[in-house]
């Protein structure tokens, strides 16, 4: 195996990666701060607000952190 196939492969994602379009950097470094202060990251977020949004069982939204 070459370098670089051996770089693709260590920094390959155990699910699809799934890219938001139209997100400002200000919003996203505001939402990872917050996300941090949560104790969460910004893939767990959104995979519970997307899961509530399209109402699967047993999920509720993330709880915000204080401002």
């Amino acid at each position: 195996m070459t370098n670089q196939e051996e770089r693709r492969k260590q920094h390959r994602h155990r699910h699809k990666q799934r890219v938001l379009r139209g997100i400002d950097d200000d919003l996203t470094t505001e939402f990872d701060a917050a996300a941090a202060k949560a104790g969460s990251d910004r893939s767990r977020i959104t995979r519970q607000l997307w899961e509530w949004y399209v109402g699967r069982p047993d999920v509720e939204l993330p709880e915000r952190p204080d401002k």
